[in-house]
């Protein structure tokens, strides 16, 4: 090349990356002056390029949020589910294609590990049958949903492999088959075995109790009648969090965006389990038709990112919304965490997609 055409394209470049980054920034203050609270995390082979906090960790006591606050992960926690079932067959305790009748008691025959994982079981949802029968002045763990399910044992949705559709039954299930072939609690076995490792010092599976002693942990929020944000623990019949408080396996993950960071860039590694195990969380299951489904192990997949090779997983709990987006041929890692339920999540998504493709 030319050398004198290399410093005006060098400076093209770097302008180019400048102004998706202002157009990051510009939506990221749009979003907060239309009440957004939450964190924003762009990264490039593990180095952070952007990172930025709005808005408030706790909306009534007026506490501005930090980059560093720990949010409520929701379903971004299935992932490090299917990290400890992954880890639980490396070491020889399963296989993926075992029946989950081989571990568990439970009425519906014909379900492998596999389709829990990938969510193709048909399982009909556990939080439907709990919020009918159970009783909200209490906390149900995995004990009491698998209890409920054969109590009430309502029919299957489709055959397993038939279809995906997203359950959070299965991931219930899926933790208290690690539980039952280790005889060791997952909490504690997920601290050991992943967060540790991993050097996520922020990171826990934690107890309402336990969150309350955290003193930088991110309320999450709702409106209430007068259009206030306010705790979202505050409306204990709609709250799952609350009556379902004990569960483990489909959320209850709470971690921040430098520790998702570190998960992030430990998923390039070897550190956890081999790349052959990993590489069977990031590819498409295939249903019994032949057709493949867009969902791994805890991760969705998108055939059709522009960047490369893309695994993403949302999170959305009562007054939480959460996202981690990866392009793994690339190593760029996209990280948002909203603690008061904003609309405005996936349209900074879109913009830091922008950003991190021109960066």
């Amino acid at each position: 090349m030319n050398r004198l055409l290399v410093f005006p394209l060098v400076f093209l470049f770097v302008l180019s990356a400048f102004g998706q980054k202002r157009h990051l920034q510009n939506a990221l203050d749009r979003a907060e002056s239309e009440g957004f609270s939450g964190v924003v995390l762009l990264a490039e082979n593990g180095k952070v390029l952007f990172e930025k906090a709005v808005g408030m960790r706790n909306f009534e006591e007026a506490i501005p949020l930090q980059p560093d606050d720990v949010f409520e992960m929701a379903s971004v926690s299935k992932q490090f589910t299917a990290m400890m079932v992954m880890i639980c067959k490396e070491k020889g305790l399963v296989d993926f294609d075992d029946a989950v009748d081989q571990y568990l008691s439970i009425p519906y025959p014909n379900i492998t590990i596999r389709h829990l994982l990938t969510h193709t079981s048909g399982l009909p949802d556990y939080q439907a049958i709990m919020d009918k029968h159970w009783d909200k002045s209490k906390a149900a763990g995995n004990l009491e949903i698998l209890e409920y399910l054969r109590r009430y044992a309502p029919p299957k949705l489709f055959e397993p492999g038939e279809k995906y559709e997203y359950s959070n039954t299965g991931y219930v299930i899926l933790a208290s088959i690690v539980e039952e072939v280790t005889d060791r609690d997952f909490i504690e076995l997920s601290k050991e075995w992943i967060f540790d490792p991993v050097g996520m010092e922020s990171t826990a599976i934690r107890s309402l109790e336990e969150k309350a002693q955290v003193p930088n942990f991110a309320v999450g929020h709702l409106k209430d009648e007068n259009g206030n944000y306010v705790n979202a623990n505050r409306f204990r019949s709609s709250d799952y969090t609350l009556w379902l408080g004990k569960r483990k396996g489909p959320g209850r993950v709470s971690s921040t965006a430098e520790d998702l960071l570190k998960w992030d860039q430990a998923l390039y590694t070897e550190k956890l389990v081999s790349n052959e195990t990993l590489e069977q969380a990031f590819s498409p299951f295939e249903l019994n038709d032949g057709a493949k489904s867009t969902y791994g192990f805890g991760w969705d997949l998108d055939p059709n990112s522009p960047y490369g090779k893309m695994v993403m997983h949302t999170g959305d709990n009562p007054g939480y919304k959460t996202i981690i987006v990866r392009f793994i041929e690339e190593n760029k890692t996209i990280i948002l965490l909203n603690n008061n339920y904003h609309p405005d999540q996936m349209r900074l998504v879109e913009a830091a997609t922008l950003a991190l493709g021109k960066w």
